[in-house]
C-alpha cells in the first residue's frame, strides 16, 4: 500500500504534463484537468482509508534507509490535508472552467494549476526537512506563475509582495535547515526527533526553533507577518483565490504543527507561550482589518489571518484536546474559507463587482445564492450545529481546562466580530436593495456555467452541514490524530523501523 505514498504527487505531475501536451486544444485541457481532480481525489480517498485502517504509512524512495534517503510518509494528520487538498482542488478545478479566461488557459493555467497541488500533497507527505523545502519552493513558484497570469496591474503589484515575503521566509527556512543540520546531522522528521531529545544544547535548540516559527510564521500569516496576504489574494481570478485561500496558509499552518509538536518540545514554557500571544495577536489583527473593509475578497482576506490565529491557539495550548480543536478547526476551515470566495465569485459575476456598495438585491433574485453564502458564512462564525461552531467550542474548551482564560476572551470577541464582518456582507450583497442604476443578471454568461460555478459551492456546503450534524465521527478522528502527535513513537516506528 506504499504507493498511495506517491500517487498524490505523481498524479498532479502527470496531469500538468497531459495540459502542456494539449496545449493547443483549451478543451482537452479542461478535460485533463478535471480528470486529474477525480483521480487525485480518488487515491487521496484511498491512502486516508488504508492510514485509518493500518497506522502510519513510509515508504524510503530508491531504496535508500531512513534518515539517508527521500522519505514519504502518512500518518493521520498528513493523510487528512492531502485528501482536503484534493476536495478543495477539484472543487477549484471544476469552477475554473466557467470563470478562467481563454488567454489565461492558453498561457498554461490548467498546467500551473495542477503543480500547485503537486507541491501542496508533497509538502503534506515529505518525511524530512529539506524536501519539505523543496516543495515549499514549487509551491511559491506556481502559485507566483498563478498570481500573474493575465497581466493585470494589480496582480504584478500584489504578486510582487507576494513573492518578496515569500522569498524571504524561504531564506529564514535555509537558514534554519542548516543550523539545525549542523547541530544534529540529519534533517529526516523522525530521524530528528530522536536526536533533539538527546541534545545537550536547550538555548540553541530554542534559537533554532525561533527561526523555524519565522520562517514558517510567514508562510502561514500569522502576526505580524501577515501583511503580505491581504495584499494579493484579492488580485488573482476568484478560483485562485480560492485554492490560496483555502490551502496556502494551511501548507504554513501544517508545518508549524509538525515542528512544534514532532521537534521543537524541549522548551515548551518558551516556544509555546510565544505562539499563544503570536495566536491572540493574529486573531484580533486579522479581525479588526476585516472589519474595516468594503470589498468581498479583502474581508475574506483579513478573515484568513485571523482564522489561523485559532488554529495556532490549539498548537499554543498543547493539551490533547488543544490538537483536536487545531486539527478539526483546519479541516473545517479549508473548506468553508474555499467556499466563500467561490461565492463572491459568483455574486461577482451577477452583478459585476466586489464592491458591497455595487452589490445588492441577492437575496431577492437568486435566493440560492444566499443560502449557499450563508452555510460557510455561519460556519466561519461559529454558529451551531455548523462545523464552525464544533471547532471553535473544542478550542474554548481547551483553554477553560489549560486555564488560558486570556486567549479563550480573544477568541470569543473575535468571533463575535466575525459575525459582525459576515452580517455586513450579507446585508450589503444579499438583503439591502440593488443601487439606482445597477443590474442583477438573470443568470451568469449561459446556463452551464451558472451549474459549473453553483455546483462546487453547494458540494462544500453540504460538507460544511455533514461535518457539523454529523459531528462525532470527525471529532473521534481528530482525537486519533492530535494523539499521534503528541505520541511520535509510531511516527518514528514507522519511518525508522525501529
Amino acid at each position: 500500500m506504499t504507493w498511495l505514498l506517491v500517487l498524490p504527487i505523481l498524479i498532479p505531475l502527470v496531469t500538468a504534463v497531459l495540459a502542456l501536451f494539449a496545449r493547443r486544444s483549451v478543451r482537452a485541457q479542461r478535460g485533463i484537468s478535471v480528470v486529474g481532480g477525480v483521480a487525485l481525489l480518488g487515491v487521496s480517498a484511498a491512502l486516508m482509508a488504508a492510514v485509518w485502517e493500518n497506522g502510519i504509512l513510509a515508504v524510503q524512495m530508491g531504496g535508500w534507509q531512513a534518515p539517508f534517503g527521500i522519505t514519504l510518509v502518512a500518518d493521520l494528520l498528513g493523510a487528512v490535508m492531502v485528501l482536503i487538498t484534493a476536495i478543495v482542488g477539484l472543487a477549484a478545478a471544476v469552477y475554473s472552467l466557467a470563470t478562467i479566461d481563454e488567454d489565461r488557459e492558453r498561457f498554461h493555467y490548467h498546467p500551473l494549476y495542477h503543480i500547485l497541488l503537486m507541491g501542496v500533497c508533497g509538502a503534506f507527505l515529505t518525511g524530512d526537512l529539506f524536501n519539505l523545502y523543496v516543495w515549499f519552493e514549487v509551491l511559491l513558484i506556481s502559485s507566483f506563475v498563478l498570481l500573474v497570469l493575465g497581466n493585470d496591474r494589480g496582480q504584478v503589484r500584489g504578486a510582487v509582495v507576494y513573492v518578496m515575503v515569500n522569498l524571504v521566509g524561504s531564506l529564514g527556512f535555509l537558514m534554519a535547515i542548516g543550523l539545525l543540520y549542523g547541530l544534529t546531522g540529519t534533517l529526516n522528521f523522525a530521524d530528528l526527533s530522536v536526536r533533539l531529545a538527546e541534545v545537550d544544547a536547550p538555548g540553541l535548540t530554542t534559537a533554532i526553533s525561533m527561526l523555524f516559527l519565522i520562517a514558517f510564521g510567514m508562510k502561514a500569516a500569522v502576526f505580524p507577518l501577515f501583511f503580505w496576504l491581504p495584499a494579493s489574494y484579492h488580485t488573482p481570478p476568484i478560483a485562485v483565490s480560492a485554492i490560496f485561500a483555502g490551502l496556502l496558509t494551511k501548507v504554513g499552518v501544517y508545518a508549524l504543527i509538525r515542528v512544534f509538536t514532532l521537534l521543537f518540545t524541549q522548551d515548551v514554557g518558551t516556544t509555546h507561550t510565544l505562539l499563544l500571544w503570536v495566536a491572540g495577536l493574529t486573531m484580533v489583527t486579522g479581525v479588526l482589518g476585516a472589519a474595516a473593509q468594503t470589498d468581498i475578497r479583502k474581508i475574506l482576506s483579513f478573515h484568513i489571518v485571523s482564522q489561523i490565529g485559532y488554529m495556532i491557539m490549539g498548537l499554543a495550548l498543547f493539551t490533547p484536546l488543544a490538537l483536536v480543536g487545531a486539527v478539526f478547526y483546519i479541516v473545517h476551515h479549508i473548506i468553508v474559507k474555499a467556499n466563500l470566495f467561490l461565492v463572491a465569485g459568483v455574486a461577482d459575476r451577477l452583478v459585476g463587482s466586489f464592491e458591497l456598495k455595487n452589490l445588492g438585491g441577492l437575496y431577492r433574485s437568486h435566493p440560492w445564492l444566499a443560502i449557499l453564502f450563508i452555510i460557510p458564512a455561519f460556519s466561519l462564525a461559529g454558529f451551531p450545529p455548523l462545523s464552525g461552531f464544533w471547532a471553535k467550542l473544542i478550542l474554548i474548551k481547551a483553554g477553560f481546562d489549560a486555564g488560558a482564560y486570556v486567549i479563550v476572551a480573544v477568541a470569543l470577541v473575535v468571533g463575535l466580530l466575525t459575525i459582525f464582518s459576515m452580517t455586513k456582507i450579507w446585508n450589503g450583497a444579499f438583503w439591502k436593495p440593488l443601487a439606482d442604476g445597477l443590474e442583477v443578471a438573470a443568470a451568469p454568461a449561459s446556463g452551464r456555467s451558472l451549474v459549473l460555478m453553483a455546483s462546487p459551492v453547494a458540494v462544500l456546503a453540504v460538507l460544511t452541514l455533514v461535518i457539523g450534524l454529523w459531528a462525532e465521527p470527525f471529532f473521534v478522528f481528530a482525537q486519533a490524530a492530535a494523539a499521534s502527535l503528541l505520541d511520535p513513537s509510531d511516527y518514528v516506528a514507522a519511518v525508522l523501523g525501529r
